[in-house]
């Protein structure tokens, strides 16, 4: 008799209902939270001669880190 190849296809894993749930409202919440609060911190300080640059590089500076750290979920 020949050997039969059988290919068994199973189906994916479906995620938990945290990840697909909770973990990306929380990483929103947490990302948000962080820019806001880094944009915010940056226009306190009223230093002499940083006009717009600050609170710009301050901005990007929150969301490139947000990026970074939440991009996987």
């Amino acid at each position: 008799k020949e050997a039969m190849d059988i290919d068994i296809q199973s189906k994916p894993a479906r995620p938990h209902w945290y990840e697909r749930y909770v973990q990306p409202c929380v990483a929103e919440l947490l990302g948000s939270g962080l820019f806001i609060f880094i944009g915010c911190l940056s226009v306190i300080e009223d230093a002499e001669g940083t006009g717009r640059l600050q609170p710009a590089l301050a901005h990007g500076l929150a969301l490139g880190l947000t990026i970074a750290i939440l991009g996987d979920i």
